[in-house]
């Protein structure tokens, strides 16, 4: 294979775990709030904001992947 033909496929095999990244976010978030909320009994609240936290995290996820791809973007053009 071409070195640009794996550097794609690398590229594609990345994006293409994204999802699954941002979901995993999200459930971790869920779980830890579930978790504590009924170990200290504040149920909903904990929930929310672990719920909130792990979309935050999921969404910075995508947001570093963006930045990743617009740098290598911007090495391939210089090369």
């Amino acid at each position: 294979m071409k070195r640009e033909t794996r550097r794609y496929m690398r590229e594609l095999a990345y994006f293409s775990s994204l999802g699954f990244q941002v979901s995993l976010s999200i459930v971790i978030g869920l779980i830890i709030g579930v978790y504590l909320d009924r170990r200290f009994e504040l149920y909903p609240w904990l929930t929310l904001v672990f719920l909130a936290l792990g979309v935050v995290a999921g969404f910075r996820n995508i947001w570093l992947a963006i930045k990743k791809s617009e740098k290598a973007s911007q090495e391939r053009d210089v090369t």
